[in-house]
């Protein structure tokens, strides 16, 4: 009878995961004192969506191959939850998801593409993201004149593009 009750719950659903990369050089001395430039993405069913900016109203989210945007250094992927969603309802969650998120709605502060990730996992798992991934931007409403010129309205892309040109 104890036997029984020591049984591991088996777990149901698919893992849906956060991928968390570093947008800046400087993450690998500030990431220790809990802050940093991050770009999130959520993985779910083998595919990485995101939210970038962009100058018109066409959906921001984006469809990648896992682990692998844009050139950035990944930091760290964290398995956040599980999804009772099976894969057609996902891809059917994410086309839903895309039509709130237009990539002329980006903002580096109040709409960037960790409140997406933060927002499609509580959607997905009932669970937000790790506060330190966004942490930057919620100090940064309160300090957006500290912001480089210009990063305001900057997406991930742009940012990689200056951070590129600057080596």
């Amino acid at each position: 009878m104890l036997c029984g009750m020591m049984r591991k719950k088996k777990k149901t659903g698919t893992p849906v995961y956060i991928n968390v990369y570093d947008l800046m050089p400087v993450n690998s001395f500030v990431y220790w004192f809990g802050l940093g430039f991050f770009h999130s993405g959520v993985q779910v069913y083998g595919v990485e969506y995101a939210f970038g900016g962009s100058d018109n109203s066409r959906p921001g989210i984006l469809k990648l191959e896992p682990k692998h945007f844009q050139g950035l250094q990944i930091r760290k992927s964290i398995l956040i939850g599980r999804t009772e969603m099976d894969e057609q309802e996902c891809r059917e969650f994410i086309k839903k998801m895309a039509k709130e998120y237009p990539g002329n709605s980006y903002n580096i502060i109040f709409r960037n593409c960790n409140h997406f990730a933060n927002d499609a996992s509580k959607r997905l798992t009932k669970k937000s993201i790790p506060g330190w991934i966004n942490r930057l931007a919620r100090l940064n409403f309160l300090y957006s004149c500290l912001l480089p010129d210009g990063w305001n309205e900057t997406p991930p892309r742009a940012v990689v593009a200056a951070n590129n040109n600057k080596k």
